[in-house]
């Protein structure tokens, strides 16, 4: 299996939910957000394991390339590839799959966002070999969901049905980003599982996903695909790909493949536990250092030289080299680089991105 399974990374992204730590060329896939190694670096070594180094590929834009090569110096300058546009994961996942069958007609894919943390990295693996092998068979669509543990309304969920006949759980459909009241149902009902947005498949398997559903698209990355390793290729990337549909492989893909029925669909959910979280705003990353037990006995997650709390609780700083006092104040966000300074509260961190709207319509470029 080790020889014909290829980790697809997806690093794109603009820099915006994590802003002013996150910019156009150092987006937070390319961030040390925990630790001393970089959320890409993380992820490679996470599955450097199931995979030999020349199995990797990394799809992301030209604002991030410099960046990821540098951090990535086991994988070889091809096997990163720069979107000359940002079209989503559909077209990316599609470009991968049609290159890897010019190479590998066994080959299965890993679809893995560059931007999530695992806590328990041995349950994570066996959990991605468990799937890759049920990939491997047939035409299955293996979607990697996580067990609810609140009624979160940022990511989208997974509703199983019966167990398929290797004792994974057949999927009915997916539903992006519920209300409060529809997430606490869901978690009631214990049917409902978080999409982890790992995706495992035969490239086989996806090629002819696309095809069925997203034809002109797929037509288009498989003329990309038929110049790899010619000195076409540039030209024929940057004129064809832009025209490639901008969709998720979820909508792509994953739904309209549920609406064709349990059983006739082949998406199969493996419900894993692995202490995932997907990092989309500056208060997940700190309920991920509260989960870790990096907080405080007030719940304060300080990143700086020295501290001073007082009648304060809730509340993540990052001040690097600065001294931080801290006094009668509850679930605050704030961020210092060299040149910006964020203060926010923890329910409001979503807005962050508002503030990059801001800089972009002041055409403040050096702060973006």
């Amino acid at each position: 299996m080790k020889k014909h399974f290829y980790p697809v990374i997806v690093a794109g992204g603009r820099g915006t939910r994590f802003w002013p730590r996150s910019r156009a060329r150092a987006a937070k896939q390319v961030l040390a957000l925990e630790g001393r190694r970089t959320m890409i670096q993380q992820t490679v070594i996470r599955l450097e394991s199931l995979a030999p180094a020349k199995n990797f590929w990394v799809i992301t834009n030209g604002a991030l390339r410099p960046a990821i090569a540098r951090q990535l110096p086991a994988l070889a300058p091809r096997q990163i590839l720069a979107e000359p546009s940002g079209r989503n994961t559909a077209p990316a996942a599609g470009l991968a799959a049609f290159l890897l069958l010019r190479r590998d007609p066994e080959a299965v894919m890993g679809i893995f966002p560059a931007d999530h943390m695992i806590g328990d990295e041995k349950n994570f693996r066996r959990a991605v070999q468990k799937a890759a092998s049920l990939a491997a068979v047939g035409a299955n669509l293996v979607v990697m969901g996580i067990r609810p543990t609140r009624p979160e309304t940022g990511y989208g969920y997974i509703e199983t049905g019966r167990k398929s006949a290797r004792g994974l759980l057949r999927v009915r459909r997916f539903t992006e980003k519920p209300g409060p009241q529809k997430a606490w149902r869901f978690l009631r009902s214990r049917k409902y599982l978080w999409n982890s947005g790992m995706f495992l498949w035969r490239a086989q398997t996806l090629a002819q996903a696309l095809h069925r559903h997203l034809p002109r698209t797929a037509a288009l990355l498989e003329e990309i695909a038929a110049a790899w390793g010619t000195r076409r290729f540039e030209g024929v990337f940057r004129r064809l790909y832009p025209r490639c549909q901008a969709i998720s492989v979820d909508y792509a893909v994953l739904e309209p493949q549920s609406a064709l029925g349990e059983s006739a669909s082949g998406l199969v959910c493996l419900p894993a536990d692995f202490g995932w979280n997907d990092l989309g705003s500056w208060a997940a990353l700190y309920e991920h250092q509260v989960a870790a037990r990096r907080a405080d006995g007030a719940r304060n997650v300080v990143d700086a030289a020295g501290r001073f709390t007082l009648d304060a609780s809730g509340n993540y700083v990052f001040a690097p080299g600065k001294f931080v006092a801290a006094l009668g104040v509850r679930d605050l966000v704030v961020v210092e680089t060299p040149d910006a300074l964020l203060v926010t509260t923890r329910g409001r961190s979503q807005d962050v991105s508002r503030v990059v709207q801001h800089l972009e319509q002041k055409k403040a470029r050096r702060l973006l």
